[in-house]
Order: structure tokens, then C-alpha cells, then sequence
């Protein structure tokens, strides 16, 4: 079975940038979770795109996932 595994990386300010870009480009990357707090937009954005799903849902137009499927995503 695939099980998903985790690693911790220490780098300095010069090279995170260079290195979360490029783990970022490899396929089997799945999740990628830094340090640094979303800002202001980030937020505001993730909140739009939720709510448009969720008229996409009601309307029918978009299938909604299965309860169990969005909390496996989350401890990952």
C-alpha cells in the first residue's frame, strides 16, 4: 500500500525560496507545508473559492467530496 511520509527540511533564508519551488515541480509531491503565514489575500481567496464551490454544489453543477476523504486530506 501507498503510505504517505513526511520530512522536515532546515535551510537557510537564501535557499527556502529556490527549494519550496522546486519541490513544488515534482510529481509526487502531494503537500507542501511551510512556515510562513498566508497572508491577507491568500485567505480572502481561499474563502471566495470555497464559497463558489459550494453554490457549484447546490446548484448541482459540482459533486460534493465525502466527509472522510476531506479529513484524510487534512491529516495529511
Amino acid at each position: 500500500p501507498n503510505t504517505m511520509r513526511q520530512v522536515t527540511i532546515y535551510t537557510t533564508n537564501k535557499e527556502y525560496e529556490q527549494f519550496v519551488q522546486m519541490a513544488k515541480s515534482l510529481s509526487y509531491v502531494k503537500k507542501i507545508e511551510t512556515d510562513e503565514e498566508p497572508t491577507k489575500k491568500q485567505i480572502l481567496d481561499g474563502i471566495e473559492q470555497a464559497i463558489k464551490e459550494v453554490k457549484l454544489v447546490k446548484a448541482g453543477k459540482l459533486k460534493a467530496r465525502p466527509l472522510q476523504e476531506l479529513l484524510d486530506e487534512l491529516r495529511a
